[in-house]
């Protein structure tokens, strides 16, 4: 069980049927009255956040959310498989799990799995991948102003915007949190 006054930055708890993290919580104690939590918490199944307060005492049980790493192998139409490296069972899960920054992920890439009471809810990718660029336009000398970006498509489909200087076949390193380029890998 947690409190709401022992509540810190990405506790997991459940409440109402749901499972939330913390986000961001502020211990408030006016002048006049009593004290209270005032908390932006997410709900990490369905991905919402709402601002809500807590009394200090209020008791909630505490969520467990497993992350295990496993290995993209290949989708199936709506279904994407991964591999448990140390069993070597296939684990299904539904692309509406996937969330956006999926795109940037090919096979044999290792992702980690969240699931809550055995139930896969999302997925995270690796903070940092290096992909080829499969089509861009060139960019030509001359053409240049601060900081001048591209459209360009990645081995796995995804598009970003890159630098004028990447051209075709290079290899460059995403923040998959953000979806931007970095730097030539």
């Amino acid at each position: 069980m947690v409190s709401a006054g022992d509540f810190r930055n990405g506790v997991t708890f459940e409440m109402e049927g749901n499972v939330y993290q913390i986000i961001e919580f502020q211990h408030v104690k006016p002048g006049k009255g009593a004290a209270f939590v005032r908390a932006k918490i997410k709900n990490v199944i369905a991905g919402s956040v709402v601002e809500k307060t807590f009394n200090p005492n209020d008791k909630y049980p505490t969520a467990f959310i497993e992350r295990k790493e496993m290995e993209y192998s290949y989708n199936d139409g709506d279904l994407y498989y991964f591999m448990d490296p140390e069993s070597y069972e296939l684990i299904p899960v539904n692309s509406s799990d996937l969330g956006d920054n999926f795109k940037f992920v090919k096979e044999n890439m290792v992702c980690k799995i969240l699931s809550y009471k055995g139930n896969v809810f999302g997925i995270e990718p690796p903070t940092f991948v290096e992909l080829q660029v499969t089509q861009t336009d060139p960019g030509f000398k001359g053409d240049t102003a601060t900081n001048a970006t591209k459209p360009a498509t990645l081995e796995t489909g995804a598009e970003i915007r890159v630098p004028l200087f990447i051209d075709e076949g290079e290899m460059i390193r995403i923040d998959t949190r953000t979806g931007e380029y970095m730097e030539r890998a």
